[in-house]
């Protein structure tokens, strides 16, 4: 008896049995309440984003073990994504991805050669020179404004920084770019900011 697919990743199938049992242990889980109804176009949204992430766990996957990377050394979740502006940068799909050791350490490997050059240093401070500014000290109950650092002080924190968004732009790219070529959704499994489908709801 043939299995319904939701998805294939290099040819592999990606059974609606798998999305199903991913949504009954999200279902189960302590963020149940504030998860759309089943059957409603939440509720397909839901399982359409839940199949991005199974996906994504495969292509991961396929392309660690194409490229010989072990989860061995990988960085933590924390020097990857250290606050919510990275995660919302890098996206929900590719974040849930990184939770994983192995997806960290791919991450590594792919963005191992991504530099940033004096030159964006040098206009990053010239755009935000109190960006990396000591905190001043209260006087009085009043907080004085900080002294924008010198180039020099701060340009290890300016490029860290920009190293660091960097890399997550440049994963994600890579990253969408494997799913293109790897995935194959189903209908009623499409992406859920895919315009053609029907509980799409983003409009212009």
């Amino acid at each position: 008896m043939n299995e319904h697919v939701a998805a294939t990743v290099s040819g592999r199938p990606v059974l609606v049995r798998d999305v199903d049992q991913r949504e009954t242990r999200l279902r189960a889980s302590m963020l149940a309440a504030a998860l759309p109804r089943a059957g409603t176009s939440e509720g397909r949204q839901l399982r359409r984003w839940l199949t991005q992430l199974l996906v994504t766990e495969r292509v991961v996957a396929a392309e660690a073990a194409a490229r010989g990377v072990t989860a061995d050394g990988a960085p933590t979740e924390d020097e990857l994504l250290p606050d919510m502006a990275a995660r919302l940068e890098i996206g929900s799909v590719a974040a849930s991805a990184l939770e994983d050791p192995m997806g960290r350490a791919l991450y590594a490997h792919v963005t191992a050669d991504i530099q940033v050059s004096d030159t964006d240093v040098e206009d990053y401070h010239a755009r935000n020179p109190f960006r990396f500014a000591a905190p001043a000290p209260a006087v009085g109950g009043w907080h004085r404004r900080a002294a924008a650092p010198a180039l020099a002080d701060a340009r290890r924190a300016i490029t860290e920084h920009l190293l660091a968004a960097a890399r997550r732009r440049s994963f994600r790219v890579w990253l969408d770019a494997r799913r293109a070529a790897l995935v194959e959704l189903a209908p009623g499994y499409e992406h859920p900011g895919d315009p053609r489908q029907p509980d799409n709801t983003h409009k212009h």
